[in-house]
């Protein structure tokens, strides 16, 4: 599980953990990596790296197939969110590094599994999307663009993968009470826990389900923003809050 240090990842590596699974935790954050793990119970592999070092996830990955064996579940949430604006020549970067966090690092992160898990005839898939990849966000182009990028990249994988008892899951939550949205000083509804999305993240992953929205009252949102005309759409998102400019993990 990549993005295991804060956030989602470490309530989902806690939950895990919890029920005896043997756990692979990704992030670059190596003391907080270390200090996650002495909580844990269990026997468990730490990689403190990038996911956008795809050669070093790779690596990882090999490491934790020779110790471990072929894994039941990988999960790629390892993500950043920035506040952006296409006008500002200096956000390339950050255009760039979300990119590559985002959606490559996902890339890298499933692809060394693939193969065994078809081999074995099993396993779950599992990418960690956004409601925000439903429709462009205004102040958040690089972000939304990475989420639909991943919504469409592991809808290809599971097409490519049907048959082979591989299941590809794609979760797409709402707001949760993580450090990336603590920065967010506009409204944010119907916002779960850290642990309650955890537990509602696994039983979506257990259950194999293709797509999912947590809590489902955003689903319900993001239905409702694919049906909006594009001008009814832009007039309400014109005044809607944005995320502050910079980096956030």
């Amino acid at each position: 599980m990549t993005g295991a240090s804060s956030g989602i990842g470490a309530a989902l590596a806690r939950h895990y953990a919890a029920r005896g699974a043997t756990l692979g935790l990704v992030a670059r954050r190596e003391s907080v990596l270390h200090g996650l793990l002495a909580e844990l119970p269990g026997e468990h592999a730490v990689y403190s790296l990038d996911v956008a070092d795809s050669p070093a996830v790779a690596e990882a990955a090999r490491d934790f197939i020779r110790r471990f064996g072929v894994p039941d579940v990988v999960i790629a949430n390892a993500g950043v969110s920035v506040g952006t604006l296409t006008e500002e020549a200096g956000d390339l970067q950050a255009f760039e590094r979300v990119m590559r966090t985002n959606v490559l690092g996902l890339v890298a992160t499933l692809q060394p599994f693939v193969i065994p898990m078809r081999r074995r005839g099993s396993g779950r898939l599992v990418g960690i999307a956004s409601v925000a990849g439903i429709r462009g966000l205004p102040g958040a182009g690089a972000y939304s663009a990475s989420k639909a990028a991943v919504i469409a990249c592991l809808e290809s994988l599971r097409v490519e993968l049907r048959g082979t008892g591989v299941k590809v899951v794609t979760i797409a939550p709402g707001y949760i009470e993580t450090p990336m949205t603590a920065v967010n000083s506009y409204p944010m509804p119907f916002m779960l826990p850290a642990d309650e999305a955890a537990r509602r993240f696994a039983r979506a992953i257990e259950a194999g389900v293709s797509y999912t929205v947590i809590p489902w009252q955003m689903g319900l949102v993001a239905r409702l923003l694919r049906l909006l005309p594009n001008p009814l759409y832009d007039w309400l998102f014109a005044r809607a809050g944005r995320k502050p400019r910079g980096l956030r993990l």
